[in-house]
């Protein structure tokens, strides 16, 4: 049978497998001693396996792996990707493998192997049987180069005498097959007895009669060759001495004996005694036992044989699993030629005195006795394939394997005496990093023997588990100014992995500049110096970061509050604080709010207020910073009060800082108009008819010792210009001729003159009586004095002309008449043309008077509206004149003034001409509660201010007080600037910023053209 043949036989036998979802078997047949990487099957085109996922309908890559005994030699390899079996350089001798065993058959020398398909997907175990054939590679050998035989001189012809047999370790056609008696020079010849057992026994034939004493030794050759290709063979010398003759043999009562001896049975021990008997006598009947030439020298060792009792005993311990049975041949002889024959079949009885036998043989390779593995691992991972035998028998070879201790392994039986050590659930290396357990094999004999197998597993760690801080808020607290490089804190993660996967570097995340952390302890220092009063609180993120693959990372928050020093002094909004008030302000009032700052926190910010030099003018609240007055307001007599403040905090030491405090006095309109010239109210002018139209014919003058637009006055004629003969300047008072005088006009003129101021909350007014004389020449003084007393008889709102007393000559009388009905047309187109221009101009200069007025502030006045208007220096006047004309306050809501007396009214156009009046109502209200911390913001500070200059025509409206004032004969009033305008130190009292234009007195003469007022503009 050629190579091929054996292949085929083998794909024959792999049909017959087992379930191929657990395990399988091959069995493959091959020849000893083939070469290296002889192909001897293939396991998945043998057992017809699939490289498809049936689940998935997939390609999958299948991995072959041969399970193996640590330190074994393997005989063959298989392909991790083919699956393809070959042979290795261990060559495969049939004689060592099965050395010392006895075979009937060719094909009983084997030996098994286990192969594992891998991954878990596609696990099989596939269990090969790997049959050996014999290959003639041993000749076949006597015991003894040199066989003696001594043969009896009577001998009789073919007599037979055996020849130690020759033994070859090969079997079969292989063994021993023919024996060939060389130079047998015709006196011998040689046959061959088979026995049952098919052994071949040599007999050497006696062919012709013998004569010792001719010839008492013959030498020749043996020669045993066997049956294989190519044949192999040997000789031995075989040496024939010719004796003397005992013609009678020995003989066992039986030739074939079996005994049965347990194999603990201890040395000395009868196995048998055997017994032979001989019909001679004397010398040839004594009876000699011998072991016979075929007893194998293993035996031999075993059992001792008498020679003289022929009793067999032990002589060294037996072990039945070496060897079960012995053959033994005794020889029975008495000295002749051919000795008697007894076989002994020595059965050893099974003890249970071996433990059961754990092959252990690891799928994972081991590395120093430990395997490793992944935490990741999945359920049912394949460790290794455990093999468990017991050489005892029957119940003393029956074997139970199991884990000695709860572990995640198990174990899955996959043959009787094999077993699969498994995972039986996911692996935690944090739990637990090493499992060292035993595998327990167990005999059911009686006692029970077991044997155990240590099995070291260690996890490798798998970077799973993210670092954990210990808090995952951080609050730390450090006071400011601190020194750089401060130690903070020290912050820390655990990781539950170990190794690189366990190293834990540190780093910082967004705003945090003020601070450095060690990457590697985790030390958190100061890198600035902290500011509490720039940054009270920093929040910011740590990240505690592994070195695993991938890394994992997780966050802290870190909250660090800087705590407070007293390191800044407190700090006044203004270093000069201005506050303005009215004059008209009660006493105890709120006049402003002192404003500080403490950037510091707690008692450190807390401040306290007070007055340094003040004399007690002014109350400061020390907490809330309100200053209140203690004094009465008034701005003639003093218009502005300073003093320091100082704040100290509650630090210890405590700081302090002080702030300079104006309190500024704004005026009120509680002083009229008093009038300087004319210089009294019976004088008068002379106006010649050559005077040509804008000339000045008369002056009004008067003064108000108020100060900014309470000061401002504008002159109007409300009376007696019918005609429309003059005009009078409403900024200088100067009297101007409109039209040339005719003869019609000649005679005494009566002007009511109203001067008013614009002043605020109210205006107040004066009315001054201009006489004006038109004629050539003013020869009669009386008697003009005379006419200007006759027209106090006349109400005001009434011209003197209509009076039905003459006050002319009659002659003139009746051209007066007409030119005044001339006259009237006149005047009447002059006012609506007047009346017109001057509208435009009031609404003009109104709005632009509001806007700027809008700019001012000033603290809310307590109890405004029940204060009463302060009535300083007016003289009520002591002539005859008032009589005449009635103070008056008209309603708000009039529309019309009412009359001074009843008889006159204002004309319209003062009404209309109200361009220049200040309009109060349209600044918007603003109202400041004493308490409130911040009301020192409304107030102006001392800084630079712009102006505006309010040109001299501006018109100004006519006020709702109206009073004749009763001049002396002679004017004898003198004042100065410093009488006429009290200035604020400050020049920011916009009621106090008129300028005078002449020192030391009043022009009374002469156009005062130009005023310039300045309105600080708060910035």
């Amino acid at each position: 049978m050629d190579l091929r043949d054996f292949y085929l036989l083998a794909a024959l036998i792999a049909c017959l497998r087992l379930d191929s979802a657990v395990a399988q078997e091959l069995i493959y047949t091959i020849r000893e001693e083939l070469p290296e990487n002889v192909p001897i099957g293939n396991i998945p085109k043998d057992l017809n396996i699939s490289h498809i996922n049936a689940a998935t309908g997939t390609s999958a890559s299948l991995v072959y792996r041969l399970v193996s005994k640590a330190g074994d030699a393997p005989l063959v390899k298989v392909s991790s990707t083919t699956g393809e079996i070959f042979t290795t350089s261990n060559r495969i001798d049939r004689e060592k493998l099965c050395a010392g065993a006895s075979y009937a058959e060719e094909n009983e020398c084997f030996f098994e192997l286990e192969v594992v398909i891998l991954p878990n997907d596609f696990f099989r175990l596939i269990k090969i049987k790997i049959i050996v054939k014999d290959t003639n590679d041993n000749a076949p050998m006597f015991p003894s180069p040199v066989i003696n035989i001594s043969i009896p001189e009577n001998t009789l012809i073919n007599s037979r005498f055996p020849i130690p047999s020759a033994t070859d370790p090969d079997t079969g056609f292989n063994g021993v097959q023919h024996y060939e008696l060389l130079n047998g020079q015709s006196v011998f010849g040689l046959d061959i007895v088979e026995t049952p057992e098919g052994e071949k026994w040599p007999q050497l034939i006696v062919q012709q009669n013998l004569d010792r004493e001719q010839k008492d030794t013959y030498v020749m050759k043996i020669k045993v060759e066997d049956g294989g290709t190519p044949q192999k063979s040997s000789t031995a010398i075989l040496q024939v001495t010719v004796s003397d003759v005992n013609d009678n043999r020995p003989v066992f009562k039986e030739s074939q004996v079996e005994v049965h001896i347990p194999e603990n049975a201890p040395v000395g021990t009868s196995v048998i005694q055997l017994h032979a008997t001989d019909a001679d006598i004397g010398s040839n009947a004594e009876i000699r036992y011998i072991f016979g030439a075929q007893v194998a020298p293993a035996t031999k060792r075993f059992f001792a044989l008498n020679n003289t009792t022929g009793l067999i005993t032990v002589q060294r311990s037996l072990d039945r699993e070496e060897t079960a049975i012995h053959k033994v041949t005794v020889l029975a002889s008495d000295g002749s030629s051919t000795p008697a024959r007894a076989t002994v079949t020595i059965n050893v009885t099974d003890v249970n005195d071996n433990p059961p036998n754990i092959d252990l043989r690891y799928i994972i390779s081991p590395i120093n006795g430990t395997v490793y593995l992944s935490e990741k691992d999945p359920v049912n991972t394949k460790i290794a394939l455990i093999t468990v035998s017991d050489k005892d028998t029957d119940v003393n070879g029956k074997v139970i394997c199991f884990i000695e201790r709860e572990v995640p392994f198990h174990l899955k039986a996959v043959y009787d005496n094999q077993y699969l050590l498994e995972t039986s659930s996911l692996l935690d290396y944090e739990g637990t990093k090493e499992f060292s357990f035993k595998i327990v094999a167990s005999d059911s004999g009686k006692p029970s023997l077991n044997q155990t197998a240590l099995v070291r597993v260690k996890l490798e760690d798998e970077n799973d588990n993210p670092p954990i801080f210990s808090q995952p808020v951080i609050e730390l607290s450090v006071s400011e100014n601190n020194r750089r490089g401060l130690y903070l804190t020290t912050i820390s993660a655990t990781d539950e992995d170990s190794g690189k996967n366990a190293d834990i570097v540190y780093q910082l995340g967004p705003n945090a500049s003020f601070f450095d952390l060690d990457r590697k302890t985790g030390v958190l220092t100061a890198s600035r110096v902290f500011d509490r009063e720039e940054q009270e609180r920093f929040i910011f993120t740590v990240t505690a970061r592994d070195n695993g693959t991938p890394p994992l990372q997780s966050q802290a928050a870190v909250i660090v509050t800087v705590l407070d020093e007293n390191d800044n002094s407190p700090k006044f909004t203004h270093n000069h604080f201005q506050f303005f008030v009215s004059e008209n302000l009660p006493k105890y009032s709120t006049v402003g709010v002192i404003t500080v700052t403490d950037a510091d926190a707690g008692e450190n910010k807390a401040v306290t207020l007070s007055i340094l030099n003040d004399n007690e003018n002014f109350v400061l609240d020390p907490f809330s910073g309100v200053i209140k007055s203690n004094v009465s307001f008034d701005r003639e007599q003093q218009s502005s009060y300073t003093f320091d403040v100082k704040a100290v905090d509650g630090g210890q030491p405590p700081r302090s800082s002080t702030a300079k405090v104006t309190i500024n006095v704004m005026d009120v309109n509680d002083n009229s108009p008093v009038v300087i010239y004319p210089p009294s109210n019976t004088s008068f002018k002379l106006v010649p008819l050559s005077a040509i139209p804008g000339s000045v014919v008369a002056e009004v003058f008067a003064v108000d010792i108020d100060t900014g637009m309470n000061a401002e006055l504008k002159y109007t004629i409300v009376s007696g210009n019918s005609k429309g003969l003059f005009r009078i300047d409403p900024v200088t008072g100067n009297i101007t001729l409109e039209e040339k005088p005719n003869p019609s006009d000649v005679g005494l003129h009566r002007l009511v003159v109203n001067i008013s101021d614009l002043g605020y909350p109210k205006s107040l007014h004066t009315l001054v009586l201009v006489f004006l004389y038109v004629n050539d020449t003013a020869g009669n003084a009386s008697h003009i004095y005379d006419l200007i007393r006759r027209t106090m008889e006349t109400p005001l709102d009434r011209n003197i002309g209509d009076s039905s007393q003459p006050y002319q000559n009659e002659d003139y009388l009746t051209i007066m008449i007409a030119i005044v009905a001339g006259a009237m047309v006149v005047i009447v187109v002059i006012f609506v043309t007047v009346l017109v221009r001057c509208r435009h101009a009031s609404r003009f200069k109104a709005a632009q008077r509001s806007k700027q007025g809008a700019e001012w502030m000033s603290p809310n006045q307590e109890n405004k509206q029940n204060k009463k208007k302060k009535r300083k220096k007016r003289k009520s006047p002591k002539s005859s004149l008032l009589n005449f004309v009635t103070i008056e306050e008209s309603k708000p809501d009039d529309a019309v003034h009412e009359p001074i007396n009843g008889t006159i009214s204002l004309p319209a156009e003062l009404e209309e001409q109200s361009i220049g009046r200040f309009d109060w109502g349209t600044a918007p209200p603003t109202t400041f509660k004493p308490n409130s911390p911040d009301l020192a913001k409304h107030y102006k500070s001392a800084s630079p201010q712009s102006a505006f200059h309010l040109k001299p025509d501006t018109p100004v409206s006519v006020k709702k007080h109206h009073v004749i004032q009763e001049l002396p004969l002679d004017n004898t009033f003198v004042g100065g600037c410093d009488t006429l305008s009290k200035r604020s130190s400050t020049s920011s009292d916009h009621f106090s910023a008129s300028e005078c234009s002449s020192q030391g007195g009043f022009k009374t003469k002469g156009p005062l053209h130009t005023r310039q007022f300045v309105f600080p503009i708060a910035g």
